[in-house]
C-alpha cells in the first residue's frame, strides 16, 4: 500500500491500472472512427461516487442520516433498523448493545471501515484498542474532528458531527435512549478520541 493514499485511493489506482492493461491488450483496429464522447470508466464512477479525502464527511452524513432510527420494541437493542447496523460487524448478534455496531456502521457507509481486515468492531475496547494499535487513537483534551469517534470509557462511543465555537460538541450516537440520536456534549466527558480515517 502506497504511504498517505487511503484504501480507497489505493483501489481507485489500481482499477485504472488494470483498465490500461485490458485497453492495450486488446487489439486496436487499423482505422478508428472518433466517438462523440467515450463511456465513463469503472475508476470514474467509483470516484463519483465517493471522494477520496471526505472521510469525516461521509461519516458524519451517514450518521447523519439515520437521527430517530429506534429500537422495535424500545430496549430490545433490536429492531430492523438495528439489524442493518450489526451487518456492518462479523460475528454481530441480535441483543447486544449497539453503540459499537452503530459506529462501525458509519464508518463503513463513509469507505473507512473499522478493524484490521475491515471486518467492523462490536465494542468500544476493540475499537480502542485497534484505534490504538494503528495509530488512529487521539487522548482525552484532544481536539476531534468532525467524522473522529467519541470515546466514553469502555461503555459507550458516537461519532463527532461538529466541535462548536464554544468548544462543545454535538454528536449522533447509537443506542443513546434506545434510538440514534443527536446529543450536546462537553470534551471532558469523552476519554478518547478515534480518527477512522488515519
Amino acid at each position: 500500500m502506497t504511504m498517505g493514499l487511503s484504501p480507497f485511493s489505493d483501489v481507485l489506482a489500481r482499477v485504472s491500472e488494470i483498465e490500461t492493461m485490458v485497453a492495450s491488450a486488446v487489439p486496436q483496429p487499423v482505422q478508428q472512427v472518433p466517438a462523440a464522447s467515450s463511456p465513463p470508466t469503472f475508476a470514474s464512477l467509483l470516484s463519483a461516487v465517493q471522494t477520496p479525502g471526505d472521510a469525516g464527511e461521509n461519516t458524519v452524513a451517514a450518521a447523519a442520516s439515520q437521527v430517530g432510527a429506534a429500537e422495535e420494541p424500545p430496549g430490545s437493542n433490536d429492531g430492523p433498523q438495528i439489524a442493518a447496523y450489526r451487518s456492518a460487524v462479523a460475528g454481530a448478534q441480535a441483543g447486544e448493545p449497539w453503540c459499537a455496531y452503530f459506529a462501525s456502521w458509519a464508518c463503513a457507509q463513509a469507505g473507512t471501515p473499522l478493524g484490521f481486515s475491515g471486518e467492523g468492531l462490536g465494542s468500544v475496547s476493540q475499537i480502542t484498542s485497534w484505534a490504538q494499535a494503528t495509530g488512529r487513537y487521539l487522548p482525552a483534551g484532544s481536539t476531534p474532528e468532525p467524522g473522529d469517534l467519541i470515546l466514553f470509557g469502555d461503555q459507550h462511543v458516537g461519532v463527532v458531527e461538529a466541535v462548536n465555537p464554544d468548544g462543545s460538541l454535538t454528536t449522533i450516537e447509537g443506542n443513546y435512549d434506545n434510538q440514534v440520536s443527536q446529543v450536546h456534549r462537553m470534551p471532558g466527558e469523552a476519554t478518547g478520541y478515534v480518527r477512522p480515517s488515519a
